[in-house]
């Protein structure tokens, strides 16, 4: 098989990429290893800037999000004793949108059989080729088969673990790592939210987020350390924990209910760099990880897919190899300083193993300067609700 374009990785930055490449003509094939039915069932995030649902509206694919979803203009931090309200309406002039990656995934992968956006899924031992000359190629297996797609680029969205960054020599590029001595202990269950937006709490026993994905669905997070295990955590003392570290308004409001999913996920800070090697190009976590605080992950995806979408058509519409050379600078532009706000946010709003009276009282101090501080929250909203592209 041959193409202008494969994509390793049909999450949600591979099949915006695919979307927004064929939108312009371009001849594109994704490959991915996994069923449509696994994809589906990864739940993650579900805060989108502007910036994404934008993406979603130029390539005609935003109704459902726009029916569904939830317009947000602000969210809260909390102390332990009371919530401080960011209005990054009223700061910025935009808004959040809560819908779920599920949701956005399964809309980009229904449209895309009808916009002749083949995707081949259970693509196996995905290897790539000869990415430093002008003829790269994958080889996977498929149904037993082995199979080879020829392009003239490979995209690399296949996340932190797939094969497309492993390709490139170590000496070819130089990562940035900060793993944090803590975890995410999530549980999504069918409760209405505790309140209508967002909560980042930092309560002297840890951090906690009361988040949802509907008006009926909500998904909850506290921190916890790396060495806790699911069956440390019953039902009931989750509920019980998240009611105390939201505070007495919050924590007042909660809904309990059994859980639909619970899972503990580790926090890190990555970027690997340059997000070019060659014939191949890297978008969304095969370059750069963040900590879910701020919800960028995704949004950062997506702004990868912008970049890599008008680098890729600037290449193939108006024969302008410059486009494709300076993706990657343009891309870890912006990139940074989502890092930037995530760790500092993340800093902000949990314990850490040696954090002391005097670091907790610093935190305080922030938070109270937050309140009081119409500059303070207009940077906050700004990085949020998602920096210009």
């Amino acid at each position: 098989m041959k193409t202008q374009i494969a994509i390793v990785g049909a999450g949600p930055a591979g099949l915006l990429l695919g979307h927004l490449l064929r939108a312009e003509g371009l001849e594109v094939v994704i490959v991915e290893r996994a069923t449509a039915d696994y994809v589906l069932g990864r739940i993650r995030a579900g805060v989108l800037e502007r910036t994404t649902t934008d993406l979603m509206d130029r390539i005609g694919l935003g109704e459902r999000m726009h029916r569904d979803g939830l317009p947000h203009g602000g969210f809260h931090l909390a102390d332990g004793q009371r919530l401080i309200r960011i209005d990054i309406a009223a700061l910025t002039g935009r808004q959040v949108m809560v819908y779920g990656q599920t949701e956005l995934t399964r809309d980009l992968m229904d449209a895309a059989p009808e916009r002749g956006l083949p995707i081949i899924y259970g693509a196996r031992d995905v290897v790539l080729h000869d990415l430093a000359s002008d003829a790269p190629y994958l080889t996977f297996v498929e149904d037993g088969a082995p199979r080879r797609i020829d392009a003239q680029f490979i995209c690399g969205c296949d996340g932190f673990h797939g094969p497309s960054r492993a390709a490139i020599p170590p000496a070819a590029a130089r990562t940035y790592e900060k793993i944090y001595p803590f975890g995410w202990l999530g549980i999504l269950a069918d409760v209405p939210p505790c309140d209508d937006e967002l909560i980042y709490a930092n309560h002297e026993r840890g951090f906690a987020l009361a988040s949802m994905r509907s008006e009926k669905r909500s998904r909850y997070y506290i921190q916890v350390p790396l060495d806790q295990k699911i069956e440390d955590w019953p039902d009931d003392r989750l509920w019980d924990e998240l009611a105390v570290r939201l505070g007495p308004e919050a924590g007042g409001r909660i809904t309990r209910g059994p859980a639909l999913e619970k899972s503990i996920a580790p926090l890190r800070s990555f970027v690997f760099e340059p997000m070019r090697h060659g014939r191949l190009l890297l978008a969304g976590d095969s370059a750069h990880i963040v900590p879910p605080t701020g919800a960028k992950g995704l949004n950062l995806a997506a702004s990868d897919v912008h970049y890599l979408s008008e680098a890729l058509t600037g290449y193939f519409r108006r024969a302008d190899p410059d486009a494709i050379a300076g993706y990657s600078d343009r891309a870890l532009a912006r990139i940074w300083k989502a890092e930037r706000f995530s760790w500092q946010l993340t800093r902000l709003m949990h314990r850490f193993p040696d954090n002391d009276a005097f670091d907790r009282r610093m935190q305080l101090a922030d938070l109270d300067y937050i309140a009081s501080s119409p500059a303070a929250q207009t940077t906050i909203a700004e990085n949020y609700v998602g920096l210009p592209l």
